[in-house]
């Protein structure tokens, strides 16, 4: 993307797989965003990179200033759980994407634990 594009994305911080259960994956990314156009942007960008275009569920939420905005993305009820989270942190002009390679074992309610964990990584890095 050329750098002045009027659709380029912001910046992503990208931290990559966070953590592993029954060999599912989990990444976590995030970029301050003020509007659905950036979401959108930041989305497309991640995307780019093969990885994260074949994952099986890339999840999220995105607060801004005209409220907030989360996608399942086939993960059922992870946009929420992303989105409570931020709230809860009072973090705003901001998305966190969750992404997850499934790695052949259902994990029920578990799933959302990761996806918490994966949120928590973000948020208060090592």
């Amino acid at each position: 993307m050329a750098e002045n594009s009027a659709d380029a994305a912001p910046e992503m911080k990208k931290l990559g797989v966070v953590l592993t259960d029954r060999g599912s994956r989990y990444a976590v990314t995030g970029a301050r965003v003020t509007s659905r156009a950036e979401v959108d942007a930041v989305l497309a960008a991640l995307k780019t990179d093969r990885a994260y275009a074949k994952a099986t569920h890339n999840t999220w939420a995105a607060m801004l200033p005209t409220g907030a905005l989360k996608a399942d993305d086939g993960e059922s009820g992870a946009g929420m759980v992303i989105l409570r989270m931020m709230e809860r942190e009072g973090l705003q002009d901001h998305l966190i994407i969750v992404t997850r390679w499934y790695g052949g074992k259902k994990l029920g309610g578990d799933r959302f634990r990761r996806v918490q964990d994966a949120v928590r990584a973000y948020l208060n890095p090592a």
